[in-house]
């Protein structure tokens, strides 16, 4: 019996997202699989932690899918024939990371991709919709078999993961202290993402990939919050204009638009801590009138895979 090759290609800076790869792949370390990592390397690094200039710089670029620079070259001859291909990585600013953008958009990258079974996993604060929306696309563009997608999040309330999040970003502290909880995905969830690799090895073995989405949500792989959601479609729009206003001052690093950053920044804070509670009160109040647009929106973002081009993600 010839083994299944299995590649995963991922970005991290933490490490979060190779752990959730790993965890989710122990099922397929079984001898009839071969598992293959690759990192997604940006050709300039990002740091980690990040100064607060640095975190907001990435922003417009981030937002509008514009990389910064090119990831490095990789050797692909080893996965040239592989069964199934795994994307782990995760959201900046309600938008693939900029290596994401980077990886998707990389001419030799989306040859690859091409006809391959093709899974996603996102490792992200709580916000991950336009995110997967716009993974879709890329995958969609480069003619892949998107055939299921993950998704593992940090389960504090909102405003108290911004709190982890912040303070995870800059000062690299992700454990909990005494009043915050540990940042990010839990390891607890980590670990028990073991429980989705189970279910890709049994999809491998029988090579039924039109319904691993279905098996993957009955395992509870795609958590959905229509509140957050609500938030998350809200402050997409937002961002795009935001993010064109401050790329009209200039491109990556051009000091001409620092003001622009700036404001960006207060503005982002705003939101974050006075306008989204106010949100979530009038969704949770207007909660009856929009139960089909919910109903809908659950099935195309947990359930649906195929790239649909009335789907509006600029």
């Amino acid at each position: 019996m010839n083994k299944k090759t299995i590649v995963i290609f991922y970005y991290t800076q933490s490490g979060q997202a190779l752990d959730i790869a790993r965890n989710i792949c122990i099922p397929l370390e079984n001898g009839e699989n071969e598992i293959i990592y690759k990192a997604i390397e940006p050709e300039t690094p990002f740091p980690f932690p990040w100064t607060c200039r640095t975190f907001f710089e990435a922003f417009p670029e981030s937002r509008l899918g514009i990389p910064t620079c090119k990831i490095k070259e990789m050797d692909l001859t080893d996965v040239a024939g592989a069964d199934l291909v795994i994307i782990s990585g995760q959201p900046w600013y309600l938008s693939p990371s900029l290596p994401l953008h980077a990886f998707f958009q990389d001419g030799k990258i989306k040859a690859y991709l091409k006809e391959k079974n093709i899974v996603n996993i996102s490792g992200c604060r709580n916000m991950w919709v336009m995110t997967q929306r716009k993974i879709r696309k890329y995958i969609y563009e480069a003619g892949g078999n998107y055939v299921g997608h993950i998704v593992l999040q940090d389960w504090a309330p909102n405003l108290v993961s911004v709190l982890t999040i912040v303070r995870w970003l800059f000062n690299n502290q992700k454990a909990a202290s005494r009043r915050l909880p540990a940042a990010g995905v839990s390891d607890e969830d980590i670990k028990a993402a073991s429980r989705f690799g189970t279910i890709l090895n049994e999809t491998l073995a029988n090579s039924e990939w039109s319904g691993l989405q279905e098996k993957l949500m009955q395992a509870h792989a795609v958590k959905y919050k229509p509140g957050v959601t609500f938030l998350e479609k809200t402050g997409h729009r937002m961002l795009g204009i935001w993010a064109k206003f401050i790329r009209k001052k200039g491109g990556y690093q051009d000091k001409r638009r620092e003001l622009r950053i700036r404001l960006f920044c207060y503005y982002l804070f705003f939101v974050l801590y006075v306008a989204s509670p106010v949100g979530i009160a009038v969704f949770y109040l207007t909660y009856p009138l929009r139960l089909t647009s919910i109903k809908k929106n659950r099935r195309e973002m947990c359930y649906e895979l195929n790239w649909n081009n009335n789907m509006k993600i600029q």
